[in-house]
């Protein structure tokens, strides 16, 4: 309607607006109701302007990684009252996007048949002589070229972290999976 009623505008000079209403089949009184409303809906649009800026900074700030809820909440930490929707609205017609995370998903699938690995330091996590018990872990981690699997030990005499090198017979306990 926005279309017709702003066709009737421009060509309100030229042709009557009764004419033009008649021709087009649109209520005159609803034509007055949309001139009436061109004042704020210009104010409506120069405020969505200024918060579309002000959403974008914020964006740019958070390295382009803030959505419609942090954005929302930093604008209403600023002092700002502004609806969600609104927010979601004007992001979305910018083309203004957070970053979504992945859904995590397992790696590995326990096998069922198999025994549990044995308990070799009985839960005991203290030592007295570096070297004899170490614990590992190891974690997969997403990059831009793939997967990276990071791996560290650590001695329980000395909390030494690291990749050190295990003396021959040594038992190691991985204690969980990150």
């Amino acid at each position: 309607m926005n279309e017709t009623y702003a066709f009737i505008e421009a060509e309100k000079t030229t042709h009557g607006i009764a004419f033009l209403c008649r021709l087009l089949k649109v209520a005159r009184s609803s034509f007055y109701a949309w001139l009436a409303e061109a004042k704020p809906r210009a104010a409506r649009r120069a405020a969505d302007q200024a918060l579309v800026h002000e959403i974008t900074v914020i964006h740019v700030g958070s390295r382009q990684t803030y959505g419609v809820p942090r954005v929302h909440a930093e604008l209403r930490r600023l002092g700002r009252a502004v609806n969600r929707k609104r927010v979601a609205r004007l992001m979305r017609e910018h083309g203004i996007q957070g970053v979504t995370h992945r859904k995590r998903r397992s790696l590995t699938r326990a096998d069922k048949k198999a025994r549990p690995a044995p308990d070799l330091i009985g839960r005991e996590f203290h030592s007295e002589m570096p070297g004899t018990k170490l614990v590992g872990d190891i974690t997969a981690l997403p990059t831009g070229e793939g997967w990276l699997y990071l791996a560290c030990w650590l001695d329980l005499a000395t909390r030494e972290v690291g990749p050190s090198p295990m003396k021959v017979g040594t038992r190691l306990l991985i204690t969980r999976r990150v």
